[in-house]
């Protein structure tokens, strides 16, 4: 791995901002609100010895359902070892608290607290790329579930996207949270392998999403119906 100023469209600036974007989505994603990596502006890498390898970088985030962007400076740490840990993450990104979805958030959820039927849903999207407009809400939040594990798997090495939400069902619960279940199909971009996880999680407009469960089950390696 290169050390020193990287050309910011290249693998490794790439895939260090790639974590950035999994990190703000777990800190601040919703149904009303997701991040996608826009552009990375400069990167610089720095070998840490036993540490690891740490990228400081100078990133464009898109809030990508109300087409905002945003400029953010960020740090990544891969940490060296075994057992493989996860990448610690830290960005400033002061423009993203201004952005505002408290009405939107307070309304999706209130829908699906007092809703007698719970959510049940396959194939996000489907095989078209289709999603149906009222699922898209449940699609953002389960993409935004989805980063807390491609943060905690991303190396390096690798460059993961969402492939489809397979499926993904509303739980009962006695809280003030939603609960879902989620099977999910990520897309290693490296080695080309769809990776399913089975997801746990809850999430309100206050608590944000809080994961129960993660659990990688057994791989397929077929071609992903869409990638996002």
């Amino acid at each position: 791995m290169e050390t020193g100023e990287l050309n910011p469209n290249h693998y490794p600036a790439q895939r260090a901002a790639k974590v950035v974007q999994h990190y703000l989505n777990t800190r601040y994603g919703s149904p009303h609100k997701l991040f996608g990596l826009q552009s990375v502006h400069s990167g610089n890498a720095e070998d840490l010895a036993d540490s690891g390898r740490k990228y400081q970088l100078e990133i464009s985030v898109q809030e990508m359902i109300g087409n905002t962007t945003v400029k953010c400076s960020a740090e990544v740490l891969f940490p060296r070892g075994e057992p493989q840990r996860s990448a610690q993450v830290q960005a400033s990104c002061e423009e993203l608290l201004k952005i505002n979805t408290t009405a939107q958030e307070e309304a999706w959820y209130q829908q699906h607290q007092k809703n007698q039927g719970l959510l049940s849903v396959q194939n996000l999207p489907d095989s078209y790329g289709h999603i149906e407009p009222d699922m898209k809400p449940l699609w953002h939040l389960c993409i935004v579930a989805s980063s807390f594990v491609m943060l905690n798997e991303s190396t390096e090495n690798t460059l993961y996207n969402v492939a489809q939400v397979a499926n993904v069902t509303q739980l009962a619960t006695q809280n003030d949270q939603l609960k879902f279940d989620c099977h999910i199909l990520l897309h290693e971009m490296v080695s080309q392998e769809i990776i399913q996880w089975k997801l746990l999680f809850t999430w309100s407009p206050p608590g944000g999403v809080k994961m129960l469960q993660m659990e990688q089950l057994p791989h397929r390696c077929e071609k992903p119906p869409n990638t996002n």
